[in-house]
């Protein structure tokens, strides 16, 4: 299913008492997702936290350290499920085979990213790559345009770079 555009309209309308509905409710009922409070916390906090991608057991683990509700893991599953099936989510797996889930702009088609490969976190590259980035996403444009000419439906695209990050580099080199 392809990702609804969200508009700053979409997200600030009335209900029917004229208040501003909130965001995430407007968002989850855009996509026909039920509003439970469980779908509420899981998606306000990676859109919170929309540079940073997460395990199923790092989010659960922030979740519960946030001060709300623990989610049981597999609640949590099967929400990151709905969410990702949307398009609200993006799902990668690592070089490891971990799946690791983030906020997935609507606008967005690719997300570059780097995975260290001893410690294991996983960056975004847009502020790195700077002026770059444009062409990335020409290009992940350029190769989604032509598999939707060849019938191909729901795409996206993952650009990872997997190494070795600057700060365990400099760690090894202190040993």
């Amino acid at each position: 299913m392809k990702p609804l555009p969200i508009t700053k309209s979409k997200l600030n309308t009335a209900n029917a008492s004229g208040e501003i509905a909130d965001p995430i409710d407007a968002l989850l009922g855009a996509h026909g997702l039920r509003r439970t409070s469980a779908a509420r916390n899981v998606l306000g906090w990676l859109l919170a936290n929309p540079q940073t991608s997460y395990t199923h057991a790092q989010l659960q683990h922030s979740l519960g350290s946030d001060g709300q509700a623990t989610l049981d893991r597999v609640t949590l599953y099967r929400l990151i499920d709905r969410l990702t099936q949307v398009g609200l989510l993006l799902c990668r797996v690592d070089a490891n085979r971990v799946r690791r889930y983030q906020a997935m702009p609507a606008s967005v088609r690719t997300m570059p990213h780097f995975e260290c490969q001893s410690c294991h976190r996983d960056s975004p590259l847009a502020g790195a790559l700077k002026t770059s980035a444009s062409d990335l996403e020409r290009a992940a444009q350029n190769a989604i345009a032509a598999l939707q000419a060849s019938g191909y439906t729901g795409l996206s695209m993952d650009f990872s770079v997997r190494g070795v990050c600057a700060e365990c580099t400099s760690a090894r080199g202190m040993l």
